[in-house]
């Protein structure tokens, strides 16, 4: 871990350090939630829908506002996966099982988990429903159910992940076949689609790109690849900054982007992709390839699409700046589920979780929020096995950079972020509701150089 801090001097170095202990020593999982053998109540103060990142958080943090028994935690999961190791996991760089732990012992100790499924929500009445039948009512409802794979949006799936060849970071259950597919490789087309749909961690589906085309090089097939990437959007990324930088990248190693491109259908056992032209519709293509990665279509999960707190497009309806919803005063949303005009990542749910919980708290005492969300996310771009550009913007796609130094430029120091740092940091302070983001580190650095 010598590399990252190097990057640092005097009080930036020890704060990064006091991270890598964490890891070092081993600590052990959260401690299990007390209400696991006991029937759940039917009326909490607080009910979080949702045991990802965004609802084990906002638990943690709600914990310690009305004490544990007061909070429960809606979620049928049995296992809790850290998502955004799955690039590297797809890549051969990581292990499929660094990634999760069950669900159990994230749960903060005390907060009743509820191991069932939304069924349908009544804002108007204060509770919910579940699948085993359960009515739930709350004080305050904190919603953070995600965002839902639509793979079989796309025709020839999900039965196409059988065959070989295929695979998607995306999932659990394929994104070993795209480490599969990329050791497997012979001759041929290598393909990346992003589909035309909100999806999750945005960059995910370039990233793989960048890495299968390092592996290539690595093994000695790079001449043998043909590398296409298929998107439906219209640039390669959002914020200029950014792109341009990635931009480079494609150029110097030779890759194929193919803009206005949306995978419609998969022929699997004739290894074949189809792609509308966006620019004009109902005209396709069929593209033979020799490896292809699948970035799904997604959506707002199905129980939110009809219910009272969805927007038009089906998304909680939140305001940008308090997350509070728009209608109904004591309900909120946190993370992918909800319509915040920014990118759906871990690190825009962490900053999400710090404005929210202000939120809250100033709510309960019957106050105004102040406290204002400005859109912050981040996207550490892997370019390769040992490089990462951190990109962190805004609502209005203007970078909102951490470090002292141009984040537009691949670091050996943000790859080692990315990988080591960023799974501690995740797994023993943002579950436990203890980072919020690098607000703090932002304004350090910052004051440091002044």
């Amino acid at each position: 871990m010598t590399p990252l801090a190097a990057v640092m001097s005097g009080s930036r170095t020890r704060l990064f350090a006091c991270f890598l202990r964490l890891g070092a020593q081993q600590t052990s999982p959260l401690q299990l939630h007390t209400g696991a053998g006991l029937a759940a109540k039917n009326y909490y103060e607080v009910l979080v829908l949702g045991g990802g990142s965004g609802g084990i958080t906002m638990a943690a943090r709600m914990k310690r506002r009305v004490g544990a028994e007061n909070v429960a935690i809606v979620e049928p999961s049995e296992r809790h996966f850290y998502q955004p190791i799955w690039t590297l996991v797809g890549a051969g760089a990581k292990q499929l099982s660094s990634s999760g732990r069950p669900t159990a012992s994230v749960i903060p100790s005390g907060v009743e988990w509820i191991k069932d499924r939304v069924a349908d929500l009544n804002p108007d009445k204060n509770c919910i429903h579940t699948d085993s039948g359960k009515e739930i009512s709350y004080k305050y409802l904190i919603i953070a159910l995600g965002i839902q794979l639509d793979y079989e949006k796309i025709k020839g799936l999900p039965e196409g992940f059988a065959h070989p060849k295929i695979g998607s970071n995306y999932s659990v259950k394929t994104v070993e076949k795209t480490w599969k597919a990329l050791q497997d490789f012979k001759e041929g087309n290598a393909i990346f689609t992003f589909p035309n749909t909100p999806v999750k961690c945005a960059g995910a589906p370039q990233k793989i790109m960048y890495l299968s085309e390092a592996y290539f090089r690595k093994v000695g097939k790079r001449s043998k690849a043909n590398i296409i990437f298929n998107t439906s959007l219209g640039a390669i990324f959002g914020v200029k900054k950014y792109a341009d930088a990635l931009q480079e990248i494609i150029q110097e190693r030779n890759l194929t982007v193919n803009y206005k491109q949306n995978l419609v259908e998969v022929r699997a056992d004739k290894q074949e992709a189809v792609f509308e032209n966006l620019n004009n519709p109902g005209e396709t293509q069929v593209i033979s390839y020799e490896m292809l990665h699948v970035t799904p279509p997604m959506s707002s999960p199905d129980v939110l699409k009809t219910s009272p707190v969805a927007d038009a497009a089906g998304w909680v309806d939140v305001d940008k700046d308090t997350l509070q919803h728009k209608r109904y005063p004591n309900v909120f949303g946190i993370g992918d589920c909800t319509n915040l005009p920014t990118s759906k990542t871990a690190a825009a749910v962490a900053a999400q979780s710090g404005i929210l919980d202000r939120t809250i708290s100033l709510i309960m005492k019957n106050q105004t929020p102040v406290k204002k969300y400005d859109g912050y996310t981040s996207c550490p771009l892997v370019t390769g096995y040992n490089r990462v550009i951190l990109a962190e913007f805004d609502y209005n796609a203007q970078p909102l950079e951490t470090f002292p130094f141009d984040q537009g430029k691949e670091r050996l120091s943000m790859y080692l972020m990315k990988a080591d740092m960023m799974p501690i940091l995740y797994w023993n302070l943002m579950l436990r509701g203890y980072w919020g983001g690098p607000a703090f580190l932002r304004k350090l650095f910052h004051l440091g150089m002044s």
